[in-house]
């Protein structure tokens, strides 16, 4: 009778918690809101994580938006002490900012819909921060990483994951429309998450949302991500590349193993354990945060990351296409405890990647420079002559027919382009972008950044024209910095042609916001655009010939973006 009677009560409990689904929504909604813009909250004169880890626990259902935001204005200053700021900015991107949430809101009184109106006008200017601090400053709650997290602190927690997208985040307006109703959804589901695995899943649901390349890194601080992802126990004994809708097994890293399943280089999967890898590629979608299918298929093939699997067991049915042959085997993955194993992975991974690593382009008419090895030009030079030495690589540089950058990577010198090809070509003024910064006294929404930080300034500059043919080699490894410093060369070569890939689309500085649990969620915080407003972020930069891979060509090593500037020379 006893355990009948602790049973009845815990679903009465939980069904008490779950009807303040739409409290909770509405009480974060609010929070947010006066957390940014109320003058002591923004200003931190009050604790922000303080007002809403008192109030959540006084949430209940029967309580209605006007008791909600009573709740969490109550001992607040409402009355407006300080002037309306008055916006100086002429181009804005305000696409995010929208309160129809409150203002067409017929559940919220016109006394409330007023209170949280003359909180806008009356907003805080970030920019009276005290020096040193940040508008994305968030404390920090570590927790056992066994320990679900208590629920007021899952609730903190994907507040601020809206409050980061409401606020903070650029690119919302390219995020789904239906956003902040599968928000709801994820804020129950976490209501009711009964572990810490249960809980990340949703955090890993709610940032993949934010469908940019900058937050991919998220994943990796799941605590739980070999039961949510499937990505740490066991390992392919094949390398493979998504190629359309298959898996094409690219080296056979244990022959043996493969054997015994009747794999060899050159197969297509088509399924694993039934599913298929169109299905598995939507699955991963909805779990890790990319900016658009192709940097998705591109880290699903990343051997190292070991993300393409749909769950965690040792041994996988694979449907494979061989020629015209269709059939279906069975094969063990490897077992990443098995450390002569795992010291055969390690050797084959360090050896493809030193391949890439020393990938050139070597002919007698081409100057080659590769974005991640510009370092060395810096090696054994005394500062006083890195000028000198600089203009004499470039200017030898100019002697070729063409001029190649490789931008197939993340840049180890950002001075090399943003300094010092600028310095020896462009035109003084190299408007090759339009920065969209957050706008200090109106958060939410974006202001453009002053354009003289589009170049350095050089005092006495020279301008060495070049006529010679330029080309500039994308592929969704060209992320970030990487992209930046393509559009500048952009500009500073009119004449240049960009060859490959779609780029990673994301980017802009990278913005880092603590969240409870010790997670860290990165996300671009800056709107890119060509100063057209062509948009960059998920769609990456402007590519004048795309480069698609066929199996064949894979197989054969090739590199199709280097065969094609030769073919311009020929």
């Amino acid at each position: 009778m006893k355990k009948i009677t602790f049973f009845i009560l815990f679903l009465i409990i939980q069904q008490s918690i779950f009807a303040q689904k739409n409290q909770y929504a509405d009480f974060i909604k609010t929070w947010n809101f006066i957390k940014y813009y109320h003058h002591d909250l923004a200003s931190r004169k009050i604790d922000a994580d303080s007002l809403f880890l008192v109030n959540i626990e006084n949430v209940s259902p029967k309580q209605n938006f006007n008791e909600i935001i009573t709740l969490l204005t109550r001992n607040l200053d409402t009355k407006t002490s300080s002037k309306p700021i008055v916006e100086d900015q002429k181009d804005i991107l305000s696409v995010n900012q929208n309160f129809d949430w409150f203002q067409k809101n017929k559940k919220i009184s016109p006394e409330n819909k007023k209170l949280l109106n003359d909180i806008y006008k009356n907003r805080f200017d970030y920019g009276l921060l005290e020096e040193g601090k940040s508008v994305n400053d968030e404390k920090k709650y570590p927790f056992s990483k066994e320990e679900n997290l208590p629920l007021k602190y899952r609730l903190l927690t994907m507040a601020k994951i809206q409050g980061t997208v409401d606020y903070l985040f650029p690119h919302k307006y390219l995020m789904d429309k239906n956003f902040d109703s599968y928000f709801n959804t994820l804020l129950e589901e976490a209501v009711k998450s009964p572990t810490r695995k249960d809980f990340e899943t949703v955090l890993a649901k709610a940032v993949s949302q934010f469908q940019d390349s900058h937050a991919f890194s998220f994943y990796r601080q799941l605590n739980y991500k070999d039961k949510i992802l499937f990505n740490v126990s066991y390992y392919s004994p094949f390398d493979f590349q998504i190629v359309d809708n298959h898996l094409l097994v690219t080296n056979l890293i244990f022959p043996e193993i493969c054997g015994k399943a009747h794999i060899k280089t050159g197969d297509k999967i088509t399924e694993i354990n039934g599913k298929s890898i169109s299905d598995i590629i939507k699955e991963k979608s909805k779990l890790i945060s990319v900016s658009n299918h192709q940097k998705l298929t591109y880290v699903l093939s990343t051997y190292e990351y070991n993300l393409i699997w749909p769950d965690n067991l040792p041994k996988k049915t694979l449907t494979v296409q061989s020629g015209s042959k269709r059939f279906s085997t069975q094969i063990e993955l490897i077992n990443a405890t098995d450390k002569s194993l795992v010291s055969v992975i390690s050797k084959y991974v360090n050896n493809k990647y030193n391949k890439i690593k020393n990938r050139r382009l070597i002919n007698k008419d081409i100057a080659y420079f590769k974005t991640d090895a510009t370092m060395d030009f810096m090696e054994n030079v005394d500062d006083d002559k890195l000028d000198a030495k600089m203009d004499s690589i470039l200017e030898d540089a100019s002697r070729n027919k063409a001029i190649v950058f490789d931008m197939r990577g993340y840049p180890d010198w950002g001075g090399f382009i943003f300094h010092y090809v600028y310095k020896y070509f462009s035109p003084v003024e190299n408007y090759f972008y339009k920065y969209y910064e957050p706008n200090l006294k109106n958060l939410g929404t974006f202001s453009l950044r002053d354009p003289k930080y589009n170049f350095p300034e050089i005092k006495d500059k020279t301008v060495h024209s070049y006529s010679g043919k330029v080309f500039i080699l994308v592929n969704p490894d060209t992320r970030s910095a990487s992209e930046w410093y393509s559009m500048s060369l952009q500009k500073i070569f009119p004449q240049s042609i960009t060859i490959g890939q779609q780029t990673s689309g994301a980017d802009g500085d990278v913005v880092k916001i603590n969240l409870p649990g010790d997670y860290l969620l990165e996300f671009t915080g800056n709107g890119i655009f060509y100063p057209d407003n062509t948009q960059t972020q998920q769609i990456g930069i402007r590519i004048n010939e795309l480069i698609k891979y066929k199996d064949q060509d894979i197989l054969d090593n090739r590199d199709l973006e280097f065969e094609r500037v030769l073919n311009y020379l020929n």
